[in-house]
């Protein structure tokens, strides 16, 4: 079976490669926007490297022809002078689908995000709900999953953790007790290739999250005892954080603004988790956690 996957050079787009290369009844075009970004991806018999322009319709399409399925990792939380929402997570899912749909690839899965609302007042969730529009208009059979916050080498959501874990005192905004539901990207990514090699009919949404609860204040503690780094945490004001970034934005576009803050501060529920429909075990917090570890850390603070 051939999939593609655009975004390949995204910390999930690389796990998901790395898991193709596993399976030898799989093969993947991996897209990428760069020669520099194909050069990073993980290499194997399976994977070819595509280097594509979004907005060249025509040899996106030349691509995905002989594809079964097409997985789409769009998007950004934060913008930049250079890519916004319209353009990274709406103009750049039509374009996909176009291109689907002209070759007819039998089956789309799109990764979107928990709070995806097409009536959203919150910018970056009325774009992930406008790409969901985008593919559930599109005639093709396609599985939408939205995710919480991903935790693996090389996230975002990991960086982040490990940085402020690492310090002796952390200002979380609303002290972090927001509820968060992390997942683990390796779940994730079999999640998706099971969805791939299921291709069922219709639109189907899924959500999908990690195994336990918890608040973003108790996830750094956690991750600081795991590196017998105690880490004091004191709360930073929403509102003030809020008030700041619209301030900075009158003078710059994009980094963190109020509906970044929104976005991150948020809790993170579902109704019903999706891993027993999307075939995955999920892997508990904690062992999520010691993977993002440095390597000279070990769990219970022994050192190597």
């Amino acid at each position: 079976m051939r999939i593609a996957i655009t975004g390949a050079n995204s910390s999930v787009g690389k796990v998901l490669l790395r898991q193709v290369a596993t399976r030898d009844a799989l093969e993947a075009r991996a897209l990428v926007r760069t020669h520099e970004a194909a050069a990073t991806l993980p290499s194997g018999p399976g994977i070819t490297p595509c280097v594509i322009r979004y907005d060249d319709e025509d040899a996106l399409a030349a691509l995905l022809d002989g594809v079964s399925c097409l997985v789409h990792l769009p998007g950004i939380l934060i913008e930049s002078k250079r890519s916004s929402y319209q353009t990274a997570n709406v103009d750049a899912t039509q374009v996909v689908v176009n291109a689907c749909q002209r070759v007819q690839v039998n089956h789309l899965v799109l990764i979107s995000s928990l709070g995806a609302n097409l009536n959203s007042d919150n910018r970056y969730y009325l774009s992930k709900g406008v790409a969901e529009d985008i593919v559930a208009r599109s005639g093709i059979s396609s599985t939408i999953i939205r995710t919480s916050i991903l935790l693996g080498p090389g996230t975002a959501g990991a960086r982040a953790l490990v940085v402020m874990a690492s310090r002796a005192s952390v200002r979380l905004l609303g002290g972090g007790h927001h509820t968060l539901r992390p997942l683990d990207v390796d779940d994730l990514s079999r999640a998706i290739l099971n969805a791939c090699t299921a291709q069922t009919e219709g639109v189907v949404i899924h959500e999908l999250v990690g195994p336990e609860p918890v608040t973003h204040r108790d996830l750094v503690s956690m991750t600081g005892r795991l590196m017998d780094h105690p880490v004091s945490i004191k709360a930073a004001p929403v509102w003030a954080a809020k008030l700041g970034a619209t301030m900075t934005g009158w003078i710059r576009r994009g980094g963190m603004t109020a509906t970044v803050i929104a976005v991150i501060t948020a809790d993170e529920e579902v109704q019903m988790n999706a891993d027993v429909d999307l075939g995955v075990s999920l892997t508990p917090l904690s062992e999520t956690v010691k993977k993002l570890l440095p390597e000279n850390t070990h769990p219970h603070g022994v050192s190597s």
